[in-house]
């Protein structure tokens, strides 16, 4: 599609729908009162996973994003990714896997029952954030997950040869934990593995805030996908309680429990570049970003911190002067997901951006849209009603492509890639390393700042 074409089609299909956008109010800390005077706040910093591994980054995060959603990766990925496997020394001899789809997953076509062959997509996490499970407790590195409401780990159920190194919780250490009787829990992903398990109710400590009887999943078994990565011991969902896959009784998440013992009910991800960045529970911290919050509706029906986006305009980079900086309404439906690293937005949005980047194509070879190491990238901005995202150029740089070490490549991997094909976009940590973000439990909104300088 043609830069201009997409352009007229988005603004064809969206113009009606502009006065639809949804409402923004401008916040100060101030407006949003604490509902507990007696109530805990704290900050929690992430820990970076100094293994991670840096090869492929880019298609491995793009798969990722597609496993984690259910929904079936492009051939090219597929073929750049089982390359990119054998470079790591991940084994792929063929497995046949006769499972039962998961009828629950809504996003791509599944049989009942059927035999596949999984490409396992290493989910390996470059920041992790200590848990405390357990009494005594132990404390697990898990990944905090806002497009998710599970909180699941390995565990000493996981059979050690699901197992690749992880800390695990110990079950049997534990003198709080009480098994859930008849439920269980279980994930598939897009490759056709899955996760599943037994359900627990024990206490989890985050940050001083201790949540008894919370249902913790423990896995029996674990996807390939995430066994390689040996730092992470698993997931703590920040999602809605509706889309929690404990059967045949949904458990609330641990933020829906924990939200009680909390000063404010809302917690914030201050993300940062090539560093560890940190969440905040039950408090506001204005150092973080600058100026006012402006404060989203979020459709929580949906399970996700959703929202709408409403317009785009690209930046201008020294050439294409006649096009830059004009706001293209695109509405699309998008969602705040903090265990999603790329910036996941609509084709037309996508294409529009790297027209202003000379030599930029989708790669066959690198499994998404790829461009010079040497480009000036130009800003993108994002809207969302009336708050005006700027993405800065140099985010979008995500990673070097035909080599691992950024200071040799000469091509190199987008943060911004095409939700085509998925029900939302997404917006990962390439959009909040740029914007601070609040999230209301209570009041169901999300709040957009721009980060302070780090």
């Amino acid at each position: 599609m043609k830069f201009w074409t997409a352009v007229a089609a988005a603004s064809l299909f969206t113009a009606s729908e502009v006065a639809a956008a949804p409402q923004a109010i401008q916040a100060r800390p101030s407006d949003l009162k604490s509902r507990n005077i007696e109530g805990r706040s704290f900050k929690l910093a992430q820990i970076k996973n100094v293994h991670f591994n840096q090869h492929g980054k880019g298609p491995r995060a793009l798969a990722a994003v597609y496993e984690k959603y259910d929904i079936e990766l492009p051939e090219t990925l597929l073929m750049v990714l089982r390359q990119i496997l054998l470079d790591i020394g991940f084994d792929l001899r063929a497995r046949s896997l006769v499972l039962a789809r998961n009828a629950t997953a809504p996003y791509k076509n599944n049989t009942a029952q059927g035999e596949v062959t999984a490409t396992p997509i290493p989910f390996d996490v470059e920041y992790l954030t200590p848990v405390d499970i357990g009494n005594p407790p132990q404390t697990l590195p898990l990944c905090f997950d806002t497009g998710s409401s599970d909180l699941w780990v390995f565990s000493s159920n996981t059979p050690k040869s699901q197992q690749g190194g992880q800390k695990l919780f110990q079950i049997d250490n534990s003198t709080t934990a009480q098994k859930l009787q008849n439920h269980t829990w279980s994930i598939r992903y897009g490759d056709g593995s899955g996760s599943s398990g037994e359900v627990y109710l024990d206490t989890v400590d985050v940050g001083g805030i201790k949540v008894e009887n919370q249902a913790v999943e423990t896995a029996n078994q674990v996807s390939s996908s995430f066994t390689r990565d040996e730092h992470s011991s698993g997931i703590l969902g920040l999602g809605f309680q509706s889309i929690n896959m404990v059967r045949p009784t949904k458990q609330k998440t641990f933020i829906d429990n924990a939200l009680k013992s909390l000063a404010m009910p809302l917690f914030s991800a201050n993300i940062r570049k090539a560093e560890e960045g940190n969440y905040n529970f039950g408090f506001i911290d204005e150092t973080e970003y600058i100026g006012n919050l402006t404060m989203i509706p979020v459709d929580a029906a949906s399970g996700y911190w959703k929202f709408k986006g409403t317009a785009f305009s690209t930046g201008f980079n020294g050439s294409n002067s006649a096009i830059s900086d004009i706001v293209v309404p695109l509405e699309h439906p998008a969602i705040a997901d903090t265990g999603t690293t790329l910036l996941m937005i609509p084709e037309a949005i996508v294409q529009a951006y790297y027209r202003q980047v000379a030599a930029a194509y989708d790669s066959k070879i690198y499994g998404g849209w790829v461009f010079p190491c040497n480009s000036t990238l130009p800003d993108l901005t994002l809207y969302i009603g009336s708050y005006k995202a700027v993405i800065p150029g140099e985010l979008i740089n995500f990673a070097p492509a035909d080599l691992d070490d950024p200071a040799t490549a000469t091509i190199c991997y987008g943060g911004v890639q095409s939700s085509r094909g998925f029900p939302f976009a997404i917006y990962g940590n390439v959009f909040f390393k740029a914007h601070w973000t609040l999230f209301h439990v209570e009041e169901k909104k999300l709040g957009f700042a721009p980060r302070s300088g780090d």
